[in-house]
């Protein structure tokens, strides 16, 4: 099936610890996190958009609003699961999925990058 893609970059700052990890990560610290969401989707709106852009960079926002400069280990969502970046996108991608139910597309992917070097991703398998 063949399907198309986009994709939106954004970021958020925040704090946080892993519990258990022998060595620097336990202390807290703060990462300037690269979030990249793919969506998908095979059919395209009358002007031959699959999603408006400015709609889903707001969703996106919507569910990053509650992480920027928090520390992560005192919400909700990681009281009980490590903050690590595996464990951030899939927040990110099951969030945003609720959100996007009836826009005929889907999250197919979430990126989160803590560096510039080291990223973790999520994906739905088909």
């Amino acid at each position: 099936m063949k399907v198309y893609e986009l994709s939106v970059k954004m970021h958020f700052s925040a704090a946080h610890h892993l519990e258990g990890y022998n060595g620097k990560c336990a202390e807290q610290h703060g990462h300037n996190w690269e979030v990249e969401v793919f969506v998908t989707g095979n059919k395209l709106n009358n002007m031959g958009i699959l999603i408006d852009f400015r709609l889903l960079k707001e969703m996106i926002r919507e569910v990053l609003g509650g992480l920027d400069h928090a520390d992560l280990n005192l919400l909700d969502p990681f009281r009980n699961t490590n903050p690590t970046s595996e464990n951030i996108a899939r927040f990110v991608f099951d969030e945003l999925s609720v959100k996007m139910k009836n826009t005929g597309c889907e999250v197919s992917r979430v990126l989160i990058r803590e560096t510039p070097e080291t990223s973790a991703s999520y994906t739905s398998r088909q």
